[in-house]
């Protein structure tokens, strides 16, 4: 298939890069500097999110859109909901897919109670997570009629390679054995590709955790 990467230069996002080429699919990388691209074999496209440019032509030869989307390194959280929004409304009427990189502040450590909202939660990630929350809003709220799935990764996301075997949940906070909520980016970016392949949580969100 033909997997259109939107912040395909981020650290999520090469990584997603590098697992759909590893099967096999096109990849059609969608960054706002195309200077700052180094994979190969893909197909480069530029776009930026604060721009009035339509996005649809951007990704029209695309299966399904994978988006990673942030805004700590410029500080730009509420890029993050906008761009949401905006991508909802943008694909409505094309009949692909768009699959979120969320985050993990929202999953619930009890019911109705956000991982974001604990004391134990780190104060440099919480307007990101706050950010995400938002976002997931967006999408639970939408009456776009584009197909989504938010993905949130485990507390703790790491470099490093897979690991074997992860857990799809819901809402809920997974923890392991050990009291420990994790997954490295490899998997993860795993996670992303398998729901681009098979569609098999649309319209909702999913964690992906050890």
């Amino acid at each position: 298939m033909r997997i259109a990467v939107l912040g395909a230069t981020g650290w999520v996002g090469s990584t997603v890069v590098a697992q759909a080429k590893s099967r096999g699919h096109e990849v059609v990388a969608i960054v706002r500097d195309a200077a700052k691209l180094t994979a190969e074999g893909v197909t480069s496209r530029v776009y930026d999110l604060q721009s009035t440019a339509d996005f649809a032509p951007v990704v029209a030869d695309a299966d399904v859109v994978i988006a990673s989307i942030g805004g700590r390194a410029a500080g730009n959280h509420e890029i993050v909901a906008k761009a949401a929004e905006r991508l909802l409304t943008s694909l409505a009427n094309s009949g692909k897919r768009l699959i979120w990189v969320g985050g993990a502040g929202s999953l619930e450590i009890a019911p109705g109670v956000a991982l974001v909202t604990s004391p134990d939660f780190p104060a440099e990630y919480k307007d990101e997570a706050l950010a995400q929350g938002e976002a997931l809003n967006v999408f639970r709220s939408t009456k776009s009629k584009t197909s989504w799935t938010f993905v949130s990764p485990a507390a703790v996301l790491y470099p490093g390679d897979s690991e074997g075997e992860f857990r799809i949940g819901g809402d809920a906070f997974f923890t392991n054995s050990d009291g420990e909520s994790k997954i490295s980016v490899t998997d993860y970016a795993k996670a992303l590709v398998d729901e681009a392949e098979n569609a098999e949580h649309i319209n909702q969100r999913i964690s992906v955790a050890y």
